[in-house]
């Protein structure tokens, strides 16, 4: 799941248009299935990125290209980045653990391990979001349904990796990168959360600046670990361009229009239909192989992402109700 500044801020400004305004383009409904659609292929995409070039290279191009998309939009609406140096620094935080981090660890993870089984694992982010927010804010006490929810979920994740069979069939270095990268992003939004929200500035101003930092990271890293492509791969090098353009830059946009609409909780819900794409384009498209237990451990993880972000939903209600 592509991430840039926080979905759940109440802040609505992204692009300038909120309610009835926004909802004179497309139906919502036909953007959360383009949205599905394009985060579910990002799988498949950085796994041909990376039939071509180095890891590295896949989520450096990733993030130069989406960062160029919302620079446009930027530019169009005629907003200005963020000034403030200790915003850049905060946004500098969220880049590593939101964009640069997670991207590399997708792409490394891909060298050894299924796309489909990558799409999966990324929607155990909510399970490790709820472990953090337990152990990292005091105020945000678990319901019974919470904990249920990060059991079953986490049961879920066995289940995928077939743990009763010793987790044979899955290259393990490349599965613990990929729930890595599930745990970054999870990281990065109780920073983002605990530092960021509230800013004053636009959620597109933030995420362009968050995404020229990520880029600026992972272009220093670049030289020392690894080396110019002998040839440029023209399939790869258009997978990277789309994984940028469509599952970053567009999808951002696609991401908080929805948010601005219908709210945080429908919004966010495409995080439910990601490894369902991921599943079928990686099975489809690219013939990768599946067994019995991916599918069903995909179901039992995401019944517990739900029970989780219903019982984090209630838990953030009650104290509205005794300030009534």
């Amino acid at each position: 799941m592509d991430t840039a500044t926080h979905p759940r801020s109440r802040r609505t400004e992204f692009t300038g248009t909120t309610g009835a305004e926004g909802r004179r383009g497309l139906d919502w409904r036909i953007r959360f299935g383009v949205l599905s659609l394009v985060w579910g292929f990002s799988f498949l995409l950085i796994k041909v990125g990376t039939q071509g070039y180095a890891p590295l290279q896949v989520s450096f191009g990733r993030l130069l290209f989406g960062a160029l998309v919302l620079l446009s939009v930027l530019a169009l609406k005629r907003q200005r980045l963020p000034r403030t140096p200790r915003l850049w620094a905060h946004l500098a935080v969220s880049a590593f653990f939101l964009n640069a981090l997670p991207y590399s660890l997708f792409a490394y993870a891909e060298l050894s391990i299924p796309s489909t089984l990558a799409g999966i694992i990324n929607a155990t982010t909510p399970l490790f979001s709820m472990l953090l927010s337990l152990l990292a804010l005091s105020d945000d006490r678990p319901g019974k349904r919470r904990v249920a929810g990060m059991v079953v979920g986490f049961a879920g994740v066995l289940t995928v990796l077939g743990a009763w069979r010793g987790f044979s069939g899955q290259d393990p270095a490349g599965t613990a990168m990929a729930l890595g990268a599930a745990a970054s992003y999870s990281v990065g939004w109780l920073y983002v959360r605990k530092n960021l929200a509230g800013s004053p500035h636009s959620h597109l101003s933030m995420s362009v600046g968050q995404l020229l930092v990520g880029t600026a990271q992972l272009a220093v890293v670049i030289p020392l670990f690894t080396s110019v492509p002998d040839a440029v791969a023209a399939g790869p090098l258009l997978a990277i361009a789309a994984l940028g353009a469509l599952g970053t830059g567009l999808a951002f946009l696609i991401q908080y229009g929805l948010v601005a609409e219908v709210g945080p909780t429908t919004g966010q819900m495409v995080t439910y239909f990601i490894p369902v794409v991921a599943t079928v384009a990686g099975v489809a498209l690219l013939g990768e192989q599946l067994t019995w237990n991916a599918p069903v451990g995909a179901v039992v993880v995401l019944l517990g992402a739900a029970l989780t972000q219903t019982g984090a939903g209630a838990a953030r209600r009650r104290p509205q109700r005794r300030q009534s």
